[in-house]
């Protein structure tokens, strides 16, 4: 069977289609699945940007997948055939680190990564780590359910960070901080969106989904936040999500990339504020976060590209062009 992937090769060059002929048998403890739907992440474009150090080329990049148990490794158990699962961005640990035993995995030094240093789901299959493959809820269709596997998980990872506080920043609101909000104001804290001046799109997007309030990052909030949640790369956020909490109040920062954060004044750290950056998934973040998506009737925002299409799927991410997660719909093979 001929099946494609979506090679990235090196930076500021198109992804390359490459065909292949055989599928990949998945190892003892892995299983194979025909992607169905992928979302297009921030993080495959600081791959394919070259602002994350490349472990190795070609890449298949692509954290955000959904498909279908296709075949199953040697040792494999609570997995089938024919099962709809997910894939997220941390695809493997090594299980014997001080991280790993005290359920922090995210932290293995040794970990690797799906659509960085594991073939990602840019393609018709991939193999997974079944350790690190999730059940979807059924309320969502594949399109929906792929943004949930990293906007998602890591957007529910930064929240948890922010521990009870009921009012919370949201500095840019694309994939991860839509589906967050909902979760927020499900639980009855109060949201203010933040968004690049003039996005009226996305405060239009955010007020829909019933913020509090929404406007520019350039825009003081009208009330003292807990915490903030960055999610948009610009380090020049710090100081000003710092400087809009309240003394003892949280700044996390969400992304795994983020440009340079300039200098500021002590005085808007002091008072107890802190500055706490996410790194990755546990696998109980998943679950977690799977529990409330399957409960909460999120609304994901998503906007369809086919495979192919990969390379204006991450041009139209990077200029902004739309509100919500990109997703790529791999076409059904004939035989598949």
């Amino acid at each position: 069977m001929r099946w494609l992937s979506m090679q990235f090769d090196a930076p500021g060059r198109p992804l390359q289609q490459v065909w292949r002929d055989r599928l990949p048998e998945p190892a003892p403890g892995q299983v194979r699945l025909r992607v169905t739907a992928c979302g297009v992440c921030r993080t495959d474009l600081h791959i394919v940007d070259g602002e994350l150090a490349a472990t190795g080329h070609p890449v298949v990049p692509g954290h955000e997948v959904v498909g279908l148990v296709d075949a199953i490794g040697a040792g494999v158990a609570g997995l089938h055939p024919g099962m709809r699962v997910g894939v997220p961005w941390l695809g493997w640990t090594c299980g014997r680190c001080a991280h790993c035993r005290a359920g922090r995995e995210n932290l293995c030094p040794d970990a690797r990564f799906t659509g960085w240093q594991i073939p990602g789901g840019y393609a018709h299959y991939a193999v997974a780590d079944a350790r690190y493959v999730f059940p979807v809820p059924d309320r969502y269709d594949d399109e929906h359910a792929a943004p949930l596997l990293c906007a998602g998980l890591i957007g529910y990872r930064a929240y948890a960070m922010a521990g009870d506080a009921p009012r919370i920043g949201l500095y840019g609101f694309g994939a991860a901080a839509h589906l967050i909000a909902q979760v927020a104001v499900a639980q009855g804290r109060r949201v203010h969106a933040f968004t690049r001046a003039g996005d009226t799109a996305a405060q239009t997007l955010a007020r829909d989904l019933g913020v509090a309030w929404a406007g520019s990052s350039d825009t003081p909030p009208a009330e003292p936040l807990d915490a903030a949640l960055i999610f948009a790369p610009a380090g020049a956020l710090v100081p000003t999500a710092l400087a809009a909490v309240r003394p003892g109040g949280t700044v996390v920062c969400a992304g795994i990339h983020m440009s340079d954060i300039p200098s500021f004044p002590y005085a808007l750290l002091w008072g107890e504020r802190r500055i706490v950056s996410v790194a990755n998934l546990t696998r109980a973040d998943g679950e977690a976060f799977m529990r409330i998506a399957a409960e909460v009737p999120l609304r994901v925002t998503t906007h369809r590209y086919a495979l192919t299409d990969a390379d204006r799927a991450l041009d139209d991410l990077r200029a902004g062009r739309f509100s919500g997660a990109a997703v790529l719909m791999p076409e059904r093979l004939p035989d598949a």
